[in-house]
């Protein structure tokens, strides 16, 4: 199954994630299919702390994939 989450890129103390599509078997920060967006929870600006292909995520989940809770959160954030 294809779940759509978080992993983890950047550094020791300076967290930096992107958005992917995954299959669910893989491992957090292993392959991919495709990058859907970033979220980086140290930066100031809001256009530089998250970025999300929204239609992107809509087509992925009219295909069946399913959203990680924290996924989840930051899509509703990014739509207010």
């Amino acid at each position: 199954m294809v779940i759509i989450r978080l992993s983890r890129k950047g550094s020791k103390n300076k967290p930096f994630y992107q958005i992917v599509a995954s299959d669910n078997r893989k491992p957090r920060d292993g392959k991919f299919i495709e990058k859907l967006g970033f979220f980086n929870p140290i930066s100031i600006e809001k256009s530089k702390k998250i970025f999300i292909k929204t239609d992107r995520i809509n087509l992925w989940m009219s295909k069946g994939a399913k959203l990680s809770d924290r996924v989840k959160n930051l899509l509703h954030k990014y739509k207010k």
